[in-house]
């Protein structure tokens, strides 16, 4: 084997290894730089939808992940809420992809929360009922419509806000 044939393997075992080391790794935990770059693997065992969300509130702690189906197959991580008829998800507004991709092209996707992953469907929420999904989400949290996450973040009054139901 000469060093060009050896040079092309190591070059392609390399860029094998990255990918599979960011499938692996990616999401990240967080909301700025790297912390946005999405995953492709969701995980979790699928599991049938519950005839009430409102008992993952308690059980599970921190951001749900979330994969839309089609092209790309990015997993990203939602802050979120369990509803007696599904979860609200809630984004900054700053154009989101996975919020395009709702508007674009449907909702249908998976919601991986702890260790169940459930077949979800999303809708964007306008309105008043926008507003009252998020002070749900706000109580949760337990802060007011008008705080904001972090400084230089909207109010949580100006997040766009998505309804899964089960599909």
């Amino acid at each position: 084997m000469n060093k060009r044939e050896l040079a092309g393997i190591l070059t392609g075992a390399g860029l094998i290894t990255a990918v599979l080391g960011w499938m692996l790794t990616a999401p990240y935990l967080g909301n700025e730089g790297l912390a946005r770059t999405p995953g492709v693997i969701i995980g979790g065992t699928p599991t049938p939808a519950l005839d009430d969300f409102t008992s993952l509130n308690e059980s599970v702690r921190g951001p749900l992940q979330m994969k839309q189906a089609g092209f790309p197959p990015f997993v990203t991580y939602l802050s979120w809420v369990g509803t007696p008829k599904g979860v609200i998800t809630a984004t900054h507004p700053d154009e989101a992809l996975w919020a395009q991709r709702v508007r674009d092209r449907g909702g249908d996707g998976w919601l991986r929360i702890g260790d169940a992953t459930f077949t979800m469907e999303a809708v964007e929420i306008f309105g008043d009922e926008r507003i009252a999904m998020m002070g749900e989400w706000a109580d949760m949290v337990g802060i007011t419509l008008d705080d904001s996450l972090y400084e230089g973040s909207a109010p949580l009054r100006d997040f766009e806000v998505f309804f899964w139901k089960p599909r």
